[in-house]
Formats: C-alpha cells, sequence, structure tokens
C-alpha cells in the first residue's frame, strides 16, 4: 500500500468511528483533528486514536492499554492480539463508558 492509499483508508476509519460515536446512543465527547481523534466518557477517562503514517498504521490508546492496527485483508487488524479493529473498539469504550456498545463501521 502507498501513503495516499494508507491516509485515505485512516482517513476513512477516523471518520467512521466519529459517525459511529455519534450512532451510538451514549454521551461521548470527541474530538478530532490532524489525524488525532479522543472520545472523552463521564468518568473522566478518554479513548486516543491517531494516525502514525511512517508505519501506516492506526494506534489506539486506552485506559489500560495501547494497540496498533495495520490494514490487512480489507480489514484493520490489532498487531498485537490480532482482534479485527470494530470488534477491539467496541470492547473498549464499552468498559470505559460502562456500558455495553457496540459500534460499526456503516
Amino acid at each position: 500500500m502507498n501513503d495516499s492509499q494508507y491516509n485515505l483508508l485512516a482517513d476513512e476509519l477516523l471518520l467512521a468511528v466519529e459517525e459511529a460515536i455519534e450512532d451510538c446512543g451514549v454521551d461521548i465527547d470527541y474530538e478530532g483533528a490532524s489525524g488525532l481523534l479522543t472520545l472523552a466518557f463521564k468518568n473522566n477517562t478518554k479513548i486516543i486514536l491517531n494516525k502514525q503514517a511512517p508505519l501506516q498504521e492506526v494506534w489506539v490508546a486506552t485506559k489500560y492499554n495501547g494497540h496498533h492496527f495495520a490494514f490487512a485483508h480489507a480489514q484493520w487488524i490489532d498487531k498485537r492480539g490480532g482482534d479485527e479493529f470494530w470488534q477491539f473498539l467496541s470492547t473498549a469504550v464499552s468498559k470505559q463508558a460502562e456500558t455495553e456498545i457496540t459500534l460499526l463501521a456503516e
């Protein structure tokens, strides 16, 4: 994948996360700028997603740990545990929001 393809895919992913948060029905604040997306929860915790263009990855930092996602086989996969991005993010957001949330790409 070249840099242009990576940037397009990563930007689409961050936008899809914003839309999924907006549609999830739970009050989660978010702010995105320049390849960085911050999700802020009522309990004052955050999840931070950011593009790592030199590595062609998307990094996700939660209250509990950090994960690096690379695009492979038409999806973003966690390089540490092999989890698919949306499955991982749904679990992480549910923990920090303290309620069950399923996030999906539209």
